[in-house]
């Protein structure tokens, strides 16, 4: 779907090369400018994020190096760089510098709190960003520390995502007759923003502030419960009709307690007698009673045994590549076959092929 767009992605850490890998998946021809040695001991030889990417290894400090970057951003749709505020600028390679050589450059910029603000020059990682956002304040149940899944909300959610959406649109803009521009992609922004479907919520009052009383983050159909053998079941039953059901598979419907649903005053009690509850089976019975039900209720399963459930099987959505378990490109497009993901290149293994392809200076 992108064919013929091409970006020119400088070697970060975190969220900007996932961003290069999504575009890649969908056939953007992104350039990775590897550092000619790993920066961060450990690094493997062929990171996934790599995948389906050209590379060329260039030392940014050398001038004839720098020399072959101008001239390959000058055929580039889009640049993407992750490093603080103010690095680009300092190795001569900043905004103004790179659209002076291209003007159609949509120049694509990946932090955590952004290129301007009182925190833009200060360290943090995905749980800082997130906590001061907003995004993190209903991650757990009632009584515990908030905690996401790592990475997910933040650099991929707020970070990642945000930079391809406007990467795409400012590449769409210039297509149009618009100017090249600068994306400032922040994870506080892009995960502030990620909030609204639930801050759209409170206009109802299902929003506490709270923890622990909002319609999401409170009641005891919408939690994980612990099972006999050490599993996890998912349980989240909001519309009154799929609560009637897992209400019935778990023979409650006769409870008076249970009937009703949304008394926030009950919720505490009746989420500590279905944690009783869950935890007299092992998850797979569990599974197997709900198995065919709109009842809301499912196994939580870690990345390879995800790999393994049917449903996940049936449509590929895990995949072995090169020995490394990894989730294939989404979204899928009609009339397009979902193909088994690209593999990943060695640092600078298409030096030659890359520099054939540009002009002369």
């Amino acid at each position: 779907m992108l064919r013929g767009i091409r970006i020119v992605e400088i070697e970060a850490l975190g969220p900007a090369p996932f961003a290069g890998m999504l575009l890649a998946d969908h056939g953007a021809d992104v350039i990775v400018v590897h550092r000619k040695h790993p920066a961060v001991p450990g690094q493997p030889e062929c990171s996934l994020l790599d995948r389906g990417k050209r590379s060329i290894a260039l030392d940014l400090k050398n001038d004839g190096d720098v020399a072959v970057l101008m001239r390959l951003i000058a055929t580039a749709d889009g640049l993407i760089e992750g490093f603080r505020p103010g690095v680009m600028e300092r190795l001569g390679l900043g905004p103004e510098v790179c659209l002076a050589v291209n003007p159609r450059l949509v120049y694509g910029r990946m932090t955590g709190w952004g290129q301007d603000g009182p925190l833009a020059a200060t360290a943090g990682h995905d749980m800082n960003y997130i906590g001061v956002s907003g995004a993190l304040w209903y991650a757990s149940v009632p009584g515990e520390p908030p905690m996401a899944p790592p990475t997910l909300v933040g650099d991929i959610g707020g970070g990642a995502l945000y930079l391809v959406i406007g990467m795409l649109a400012g590449i769409m803009n210039v297509r149009a007759g618009g100017k090249g521009t600068i994306v400032d992609a922040a994870i506080v922004d892009g995960s502030a923003h990620m909030m609204n479907l639930l801050m759209s919520l409170g206009q109802s009052g299902a929003l506490a502030a709270e923890r622990g009383q909002s319609l999401l983050d409170g009641p005891h159909w919408c939690r994980v419960y612990r099972t006999s053998d050490g599993g996890f079941i998912s349980v989240q039953c909001i519309e009154p009709k799929f609560y009637a059901l897992f209400l019935d598979r778990l023979g409650l419907t006769a409870d008076p307690q249970f009937a009703n649903q949304f008394d926030r005053d009950l919720w505490p009690a009746l989420g500590d007698r279905l944690a009783a509850i869950f935890a007299t089976k092992p998850r797979d019975e569990w599974v197997k009673l709900f198995e065919g039900s709109d009842a809301c209720v499912g196994p939580v399963l870690g990345p390879h045994e995800a790999a393994r459930h049917p449903h996940m099987a049936a449509r590929g959505t895990w995949q072995t590549v090169d020995g490394a378990l990894q989730a294939a490109a989404a979204p899928r497009f009609s009339g397009r076959e979902q193909k088994t993901s690209a593999k990943s290149p060695a640092r600078g293994e298409h030096d030659a092929e890359i520099r054939a392809g540009l002009a002369e200076p």
